[in-house]
């Protein structure tokens, strides 16, 4: 079984957009043991659909067509896969009531338009594929010796479809007998190759295939096992999963799809009936946004403060003046005036802080990268860490001060 995936859409061809959806459908792919060695990205010409669905069927048998559903004139990808294999497109009439019943509950006009309609057809002698957070209607159709997929561009419409609706197709039809068996693996603050040689020095089984993926925030590792039943890859997988956290003990976050720094930050400090709080001044609310994107992080954050001038770390957080005057607000004094300060002001458990140079310019001598960060924990003695991140952007600066700060924490409350 040799599968393609079809990416629609001049969003991508332009290059305006990052094709996250053939990623993650790939994944899905790699774990049902379905090779697919194709990707091709076409843009919305239906003529060009056409050719790219020709070129796949001489190669793959199980074709992905992904993108272009939506209710605007240039959403033509249901219209020219029926119009290629010869098949009219049919109104899902039960399924047209539920798009009026959402859009009703939008607050969005719900008149019966060609471009609200058209997001409730589907290929006529396929079966529909719901879609659990958006409008558009997928399909799931058997043609012969080939299987033709259609699926909806937007990420978060594209993930549910593929995760609810389409893998208990492919389980059924493709999934038979497979034995792949794979965990995922969450590493922050370790470099990627200095991470794969530790690992590959562990001396884990020959047959394990390790592999790594460079995320924003961290490195996951992927640690795979092929035609191995299913009982004897349990053990080794489990085997190797805890010779590898023993390892990176310091860096190792967990396991499984969903699971983040911020996600294991906020189970712990539940777990422990803790509370957290943060002082920012060069990451400007990034660390409370990160936290505040875990669901239940009320439970452990009630605020923080955003410190960007020293004025305000003065003033918010009783910075004494004389601290920032002697030793500037890059500073490991600073750091740590902001972490007890916004400890004690909010009367919580852990107050962290993050001062430094996000760049691109230097500020009091110190080149951009530079950071501080302090850590508040009630009853022991504050900390404060230096990191050195020269040469990044803006953005690489805040993001790595974030998940490192989140790491120190969690590594001192665990």
């Amino acid at each position: 079984m040799q599968a393609e995936i079809i990416s629609v859409g001049t969003e991508i061809i332009l290059g305006q957009i990052t094709n996250t959806n053939a990623r993650y459908l790939a994944d899905q792919l790699r774990q049902l043991a379905i090779e697919a060695p194709w990707q091709t990205n076409v843009d919305d010409d239906p003529a060009r659909i056409k050719q790219a669905l020709a070129t796949a069927k001489e190669r793959a048998n199980l074709i992905f067509i992904c993108g272009g559903l939506g209710p605007t004139e240039d959403d033509r990808t249901m219209a020219a896969v029926g119009d290629y294999l010869g098949r009219q497109l049919r109104l899902d009439e039960d399924y047209w009531q539920q798009i009026k019943v959402q859009l009703e509950a939008r607050s969005i006009s719900t008149t019966v338009s060609p471009e609200n309609i058209r997001q409730a057809y589907y290929l006529a002698g396929g079966t529909p594929l719901s879609n659990p957070t958006g409008l558009a209607l997928g399909v799931y159709l058997k043609d012969g010796a080939h299987t033709y997929v259609v699926l909806p561009g937007p990420p978060h419409e594209f993930k549910p479809m593929v995760d609810q609706s389409l893998l208990p197709h492919l389980k059924a039809d493709f999934g038979k007998g497979h034995q792949t068996h794979s965990a995922l693996l969450h590493f922050v603050g370790r470099p990627e190759s200095l991470l794969m040689q530790e690992l590959a020095s562990l001396g884990l089984d020959e047959r394990l295939v390790v592999t790594s993926y460079v995320q924003p925030d961290e490195i996951q590792v992927r640690v795979t096992l092929h035609d191995v039943a299913k009982e004897e890859a349990t053990s080794l997988l489990e085997q190797a999963i805890a010779k590898i956290a023993r390892q990176e003990a310091d860096y190792y976050i967990g396991r499984g799809a969903g699971v983040s720094m911020a996600s294991q930050l906020v189970a712990l400090l539940k777990e422990k009936g803790l509370k957290i709080t943060g002082a920012e001044s060069l990451t400007g609310g990034l660390f409370q946004a990160t936290l505040c994107s875990v669901a239940g992080a009320s439970e452990v954050f009630d605020g923080g403060f955003v410190t960007y001038a020293a004025s305000a770390k003065e003033q918010l957080l009783g910075v004494p003046v004389e601290t920032v005057r002697q030793y500037g607000v890059v500073s490991k004094q600073t750091a740590e005036a902001m972490a007890s300060g916004c400890q004690q002001k909010m009367g919580v458990d852990v107050g962290l802080s993050f001062t430094g140079v996000a760049g691109p310019d230097d500020l009091e001598g110190h080149p951009a990268g530079t950071v501080w960060l302090g850590l508040a924990i009630k009853g022991r003695p504050v900390e404060s860490h230096l990191l050195r991140l020269p040469g990044q952007t803006r953005q690489f600066v805040r993001q790595q001060s974030v998940q490192e700060g989140m790491r120190l924490a969690y590594n001192a409350l665990r």
